[in-house]
């Protein structure tokens, strides 16, 4: 389906062609209007338009400034120019802007029709090619990427990235489109590096809504580098087994409350990247291994009468008495003191 803005100053005008786009019979998502160029970019930023109909004597900003900053924008909308104005001029001018069609007025149905018929054909022909091509790219890319990266090239890694990303910006697709394929290629990458070794991890990746590719892809190409450094540091024997290590700096700190950030720091890791892989060894979250340890250390210092039940909470790192209460019962199903009396103290 096709979304559709046209930028007209007439209301008339926008009225009438509004009409003869919904009798088209061309399938239409939807069709926004626009009174002048500021307008249409305010809307282009909104939502991404297929095509643009454009007059070009309007106030504001006229219809050969807007297709100027569309061409700029290197975005996949086709224009086509409405213009009472039958100045080749104009024609040249926005021929060199990229306009893909140029009309006059009064447009007739026929008129209007095979026009969106030309539009439609070259959209078909570019989604389709682009499709394939981008396609077939991604899966010889993951093929290199995973190698590059389970055999430590750290120079074949970055230049990968480089072609990638050159690649995806020629696409001539929005933002939302390219983040898509970006996480499509994140998800693949990191099956097949799960084939070759389990405990290999990218870290997790969700771009937030409405970022932009560069700021995405950075994020994405952070991801692979420090997979990379993570296996470096791990084979070369600088990287002790790192969930053995996070054990046991929490046995030693069970007083104090230690942060996951502050546990992926002691391993030089991205939290994120260590939240997935402390899950993923031990089938528990951190918080839920630490808490647990917490209630273990508690249960074997309440069957030690000399203990007061408000120095076992602060024992265990809990400053607030009644929070230790409420998830020791939570943990154990009873509370503190009547764990004791069932231990007879």
């Amino acid at each position: 389906m096709y979304r559709i803005l046209i930028v007209d100053d007439e209301p008339m005008i926008l009225k009438g062609l509004a009409v003869f786009l919904q009798q088209s019979g061309m399938d239409i998502a939807s069709i926004r209007q626009a009174a002048n160029g500021e307008e249409a970019l305010a809307a282009i930023q909104e939502g991404l338009p297929d095509f643009v109909f454009t007059d070009i004597r309007m106030p504001v900003m006229d219809g050969l400034a807007l297709c100027a900053r569309i061409e700029e924008m290197n975005v996949p909308i086709q224009t086509v120019v409405i213009s009472g104005y039958g100045d080749f001029t104009y024609a040249q001018t926005c021929i060199s802007y990229g306009v893909k069609e140029y009309l006059l007025k009064p447009i007739s149905k026929r008129d209007l029709q095979d026009t969106l018929r030309k539009l439609v054909q070259r959209a078909e022909a570019v989604k389709t090619a682009s499709s394939y091509l981008s396609v077939a790219k991604a899966d010889e890319w993951i093929q290199e990427m995973e190698q590059a990266v389970y055999y430590l090239n750290q120079e074949r890694v970055g230049e990968l990235l480089r072609i990638r990303e050159q690649e995806m910006g020629s696409y001539q697709w929005p933002d939302t489109e390219r983040t898509k394929m970006l996480v499509e290629l994140h998800v693949l990458l990191e099956k097949k590096l799960k084939a070759r070794d389990v405990n290999i991890l990218l870290p997790p990746f969700k771009p937030e809504q409405g970022m932009l590719f560069s700021t995405v892809y950075r994020y994405f190409a952070d991801g692979i580098r420090e997979t990379l450094c993570f296996l470096q540091k791990r084979r070369k024997g600088k990287l002790r087994d790192p969930i053995e290590e996070v054990k046991k700096y929490i046995e030693q700190n069970l007083g104090s409350e230690i942060s996951l950030e502050e546990a992926a720091e002691l391993l030089g890791l991205h939290p994120n990247y260590f939240s997935v892989m402390f899950k993923q060894m031990t089938g528990e979250t951190f918080v839920q291994y630490r808490t647990k340890r917490r209630m273990e250390h508690a249960k074997r210092m309440l069957g030690e009468e000399r203990y007061r039940i408000t120095d076992i909470s602060y024992a265990v790192g809990y400053a607030d008495h009644s929070n230790f209460t409420k998830t020791f019962k939570k943990y154990e199903g009873i509370s503190p003191s009547e764990y004791r009396q069932k231990l007879g103290i």
